[in-house]
């Protein structure tokens, strides 16, 4: 599969697609300019043309016609340009197009013709990219014999008569201008390129600037979104500033955040109620199983009561947990992770040995101390009841995470239990120790003060045996 190479951020693909498209109207825009430019120089260019085709036709024309080709081969032309005098006229492809005809003809009227030396044909013709203007030379014929000209006033011929008029024989010489025109190459116009770069980047500036501005509200939202899913009750409002869009709909984020957190509250206050009542039913039960008589029933129903007990105690404990709001401090992990293995070592010395820590002296983070230490306690005690050992390994800290792997040496659970084994009061009590049950609420409560965190807990059955608990914190 070939990886996208577009950007994976929201404002990365919007600021992409807007200079891409920003890019071609750039384009299209700039070559709709140079266009007209072109077209713009080409009649310039055409205009010139004509008057030196003019100026050449009058200084060849005003000689007698036996001097006229010494004339012509001395002629001074333009780069690009060549004078021929033949008494044939010249061959082109075609004809020049009708607005470069239009033009050349008003530049000759413009320049003028005098009476004396008129034209007895024109012919404007184009080869390739050569333009030709070929004049009929009037070869001395006299004025009686031109009625449709004109009388002279003074003012040059108009374009109507500077065509060969039906009854007058044809011109027995041309003069023939032939001029080279280079083809249009806008791309190569330095203009055309400093346009571009500088309209490119003053607009690729505005564009991430607005890009980032527009978005900052959506980053904000999914911040608030974050810091809701790991702290439901203690998470801030999100502002409800800037526009009409972003007002309604961090209105509508506080409004669902305080359902859920009027939602768990009151889950958590009915379960702390219940737990907090059930004790003083238990211990009467406690006191009236003192006086029974049969000492085996007895023992069975107090063994009955400490575990209702123990789940009373447990589901408090979970639900002051959610509750609890504890300041974030820096602290140094690996001191806490060996505290808890001191701790857990004295608690059960004949286990000390199974207890073991690797890692580095020091690594600092920001977290709730107390609700940290209780979640690791939960963990490095659940290693010891179902696996016999706990060996803690705090990896280096990376720029985002810190990683604690828990092994140990038990049975492992089962694929499918892998995630149901975090939900609360549930025990796999086929696959681990019955010898030590417990509430089923311990590994609840240590995922519940992880992400709170920011982090995670997984679980990861080992190659050979033992099961894996690896707590990822954030830095």
């Amino acid at each position: 599969m070939i990886p996208s190479l577009a950007p994976r951020s929201l404002a990365g693909r919007t600021i992409l697609i807007l200079l891409v498209g920003f890019a071609l109207i750039l384009l299209l825009g700039l070559l709709i300019h140079t266009l007209n430019q072109i077209s713009l120089e080409r009649i310039e260019e055409e205009r010139n043309f004509a008057t030196r085709a003019v100026i050449i036709y009058r200084h060849i024309a005003s000689a007698e016609p036996a001097q006229r080709q010494a004339l012509v081969a001395h002629e001074a032309l333009s780069s690009g340009d060549r004078l021929t005098l033949s008494s044939l006229p010249p061959v082109g492809d075609h004809e020049l197009p009708l607005a470069a005809r239009q033009i050349i003809r008003a530049s000759i009227y413009a320049y003028g013709i005098p009476r004396s030396i008129h034209v007895r044909g024109l012919l404007l013709l184009s080869a390739g990219h050569r333009m030709i203007i070929s004049f009929g030379l009037p070869d001395g014929l006299p004025y009686d014999l031109l009625p449709m000209l004109p009388p002279d006033m003074g003012q040059p011929i108009p374009p109507e008569f500077l065509f060969p008029p039906g009854l007058l024989p044809p011109p027995s010489m041309w003069l023939t201008l032939t001029s080279s025109l280079p083809s249009p190459a806008p791309w190569r116009s330095p203009g055309f390129a400093t346009a571009f770069v500088v309209m490119m980047v003053l607009g690729a500036v505005m564009i991430v600037w607005a890009v980032r501005r527009l978005l900052v509200p959506v980053r904000t939202l999914a911040d608030a979104a974050e810091r809701l899913g790991r702290d439901v009750v203690s998470a801030p409002p999100l502002p409800e500033v800037g526009p009409i869009e972003i007002v309604t709909a961090a209105n509508a984020f506080n409004t669902m955040a305080a359902r859920i957190r009027r939602f768990v509250e009151d889950r958590t206050f009915l379960l702390t109620a219940i737990g907090h009542d059930l004790r003083t039913p238990i211990t009467r039960l406690k006191l009236r199983a003192e006086y029974m008589e049969d000492e085996e029933q007895r023992l069975k129903m107090l063994a009955d009561l400490d575990e209702m007990e123990a789940m009373v105690s447990a589901t408090l404990a979970f639900g002051r947990d959610i509750t609890t709001a504890e300041p974030l401090v820096r602290i140094d992990l690996a001191s806490l992770l060996r505290t808890i293995l001191d701790e857990t070592a004295d608690g059960a010395p004949e286990l000390a040995e199974t207890l073991e820590f690797s890692g580095p002296d020091h690594l600092t983070i920001q977290a709730r101390p107390l609700a940290l230490k209780r979640a690791l306690t939960n963990l490095i005690g659940n290693a010891l009841k179902y696996g016999d050992a706990a060996r803690v390994t705090l990896h280096p800290r990376t720029k985002e995470f810190a990683q604690i792997d828990i092994d140990d040496d038990g049975p492992g659970i089962a694929i499918e239990d892998v995630e149901t084994v975090f939900e609360p009061f549930r025990r796999l009590e086929t696959s681990r120790n019955r010898e030590t049950g417990g509430s089923g609420l311990g590994l609840s409560i240590a995922r519940n003060i992880i992400r709170a965190h920011g982090g995670d807990i997984t679980l990861l059955n080992l190659p050979e045996r033992g099961l894996r608990a690896s707590v990822t914190l954030p830095v």
